[in-house]
């Protein structure tokens, strides 16, 4: 017979054995405790419902609990829920490769599957680093990223993100990390001109830049256009270096194409998935590169081969997630669904734009941001603690308020989330 215990028994006798994320453990308070979730609600132990205007870390785009995806795990689950992907295949892998490439900008071949954005992040810079040593470019080992950017926790992804900055949250590892080409002018104030000079200077130990496409979102949820984005491509292309795209939060539709590529009209050399790539049930990402970047590596010399292998790698339950997701979005229509989303973002933020203490209101696709004048670490902690009050599930940061919400959301559902933002921001 299993005891049942109460939230408060099992938070209480397991605190002292947990770490949260970006967590001061010394201060903060016992986190809340989920007791279940569906759509686009969060049923805490307490009773209480709070609606998830993020979609857990934008992963969630078909909400929580959706049944086609959770027949898809259940039926995998009977028959093959692992085995390990080196030397042996299976058909969820395979079928969701093949899909991938009928759906990411035109060109991206090959898939090499992870279990995180960070981890296909470091995929994908190991990937441009042997590539040009597989050319004979020994050299070209270093990276371009920006101002603002964030690109995962792990070793080469914090590199990426400033950390000499003070506004950095990896400043602490600084002195740790190899040293990148940071590009400290921000993307939407680009200076095309210095850029093309920059690249010419650094082309020769540059292996390749990584931007997020259209938004930079962990940095700011700071907004740069398709031409912008076209530029860098094309100056990349001029100078040699690979174009490498993080769309781990701005794929599957996030910023209203299917990816923030395809509004530039372009095609990465290599880019990175994840997030809402298994729809958020199972830990999935995948970097993908063309075949130009996948043939460099085909050789009868063993040390030409890509040598990284995650254990999990194309774990079968995740793929199979992965393609009921996709089945999802070729049935649903879910581009037009993010377009009425972005349609009522943009009217139901409205009212923010004229209170004097918002520096800015801005909307694309599925996201909604509020950015205030002020960044006081105690009006965000008072913010987050209003937001449950109210019963919606927000997490400021910085000086930014923003709204990620499943594509799911009932307009009535968005609507108590609109209000709810105005509300509060009026509070301040």
């Amino acid at each position: 017979m299993t005891h049942k215990t109460s939230s408060e028994d099992w938070l209480r006798s397991g605190a002292p054995h947990i770490w949260h994320p970006y967590t001061q453990m010394q201060t903060a308070p016992l986190p809340l405790a989920v007791r279940e979730a569906s759509g686009c609600t969060l049923i805490l132990e307490n009773g209480q419902s709070l609606l998830d205007g993020i979609s857990s870390w934008w992963t969630m785009c078909h909400g929580y609990n959706h049944p086609h995806i959770h027949q898809a795990i259940a039926t995998q689950l009977a028959t093959l829920p692992h085995v390990m992907f080196a030397g042996l295949a299976h058909q969820p892998a395979y079928r969701l490769a093949e899909r991938l490439a009928k759906i990411v900008p035109t060109g991206l071949t090959r898939t090499f599957f992870s279990d995180s954005g960070s981890v296909a992040i470091e995929v994908a810079m190991k990937m441009a680093v042997h590539y040009w040593r597989n050319l004979g470019e020994k050299n070209k080992t270093k990276f371009i990223s920006f101002h603002n950017g964030y690109h995962g926790d792990t070793m080469g992804c914090m590199s990426l993100s400033d950390p000499d900055s003070e506004q950095s949250m990896h400043r602490a590892y600084a002195n740790y990390l190899p040293k990148q080409y940071i590009w400290n002018i921000p993307l939407d104030e680009f200076s095309f001109s210095e850029f093309d000079e920059l690249l010419g200077e650094i082309t020769r130990t540059t292996a390749g830049l990584v931007i997020e496409p259209l938004v930079q979102c962990a940095g700011g949820m700071i907004f740069h256009s398709a031409d912008v984005l076209a530029e860098i491509h094309r100056l990349c292309k001029k100078h040699h270096i690979l174009f490498i795209a993080d769309e781990i939060a701005t794929g599957f539709g996030r910023t209203g194409s299917m990816f923030a590529c395809d509004e530039a009209g372009i095609t990465p050399d290599i880019m990175c998935i994840g997030k809402a790539l298994s729809g958020g049930l199972l830990p999935l990402a995948a970097t993908m590169a063309t075949d130009n970047i996948f043939s460099a590596f085909l050789s009868d010399q063993q040390d030409k081969a890509f040598m990284h292998g995650p254990t999990y790698m194309a774990n079968p339950l995740a793929c199979a997630a992965a393609n009921a997701s996709l089945d999802l979005f070729e049935q649903e229509n879910m581009l037009s669904k993010i377009e009425s989303i972005e349609k009522q973002l943009w009217d139901g933020l409205a009212p923010c734009r004229s209170m004097p203490h918002i520096h800015d209101v801005r909307v694309k696709g599925a996201i909604g941001v509020v950015q205030l004048t002020n960044n006081s670490p105690s009006i965000i902690a008072n913010l987050r603690a209003r937001f449950i009050e109210e019963g919606v599930w927000l997490r400021p940061f910085g000086n930014v308020i923003y709204i990620m919400p499943p594509f799911v959301i009932t307009e009535k559902e968005l609507e108590k989330i609109l209000i709810t933002v105005v509300k509060l921001c009026r509070e301040i």
